[in-house]
């Protein structure tokens, strides 16, 4: 959730607002990832209704408008790749609302699967979710979309252990219901209730 929000809230590209280390290995001697992730949700352009970013005009399209087609963020900007540190893996997210149901995809380009796959998935639902409840929508689905999902050889023997476990339920995630606008949530807002996990106590190398 750390991460999520250091990109859609604080449309950040720099380490030095986000809580943890795991953008360390890509940033310059300033903090910074270049015009990556963040920085370009945070893009202002002139539209009709005003100024808006890409978080703002969806947000602000699932309000006013909530049938159009266009409803969806892009950070795979071809001008300003050779600024990025590490091109986004997950680039592009494209919002659909059905009745009241606010449903999405999200589109990655490549997919470490051991490291980020789960990582992803709870994040953008999160995201979804949060989305769904300040535009007055119901979450719906997510669906997810990875061009070249794959395995490191280094992650196999872990990989290979973890598919040896019995798998547990799914945890039951809720939303603070009294948050009504995006940029109030914070990584407390979300209750996560009957998580069980197994031991695993190997650290997992990210291949950078």
């Amino acid at each position: 959730m750390d991460e999520l929000l250091w990109i859609w809230q604080k449309k950040s590209n720099n380490i030095s607002d986000l809580g943890s280390h795991i953008w360390d290995a890509w940033a310059d001697e300033r903090g910074s990832i270049g015009k990556a992730y963040g920085y370009q949700l945070g893009v202002k352009h002139r539209y009709p209704e005003g100024d808006f970013d890409q978080v703002d005009r969806v947000l602000y399209d699932l309000r006013n408008d909530p049938a159009s087609r266009r409803i969806l963020t892009s950070l795979y900007t071809f001008a300003d790749l050779h600024e990025m540190s590490l091109y986004p893996c997950a680039w592009s997210m494209t919002f659909n609302v059905s009745g009241n149901v606010l449903n999405a995809i999200l589109n990655q380009r490549s997919q470490d699967m051991l490291t980020a796959n789960g990582w992803n998935v709870m994040q953008y639902a999160a995201l979804l979710m949060m989305f769904a409840q300040v535009s007055g929508l119901v979450p719906g689905e997510l669906v997810h979309v990875i061009a070249d999902c794959h395995i490191y050889d280094r992650h196999i023997p872990m990989v290979e252990r973890l598919l040896e476990l019995e798998p547990y339920p799914a945890p039951k995630v809720t939303l603070d219901g009294t948050v009504q606008d995006f940029y109030q949530f914070t990584k407390n807002s979300f209750t996560v209730e009957q998580y069980r996990c197994h031991p695993f106590d190997e650290k997992i190398p990210v291949a950078v």
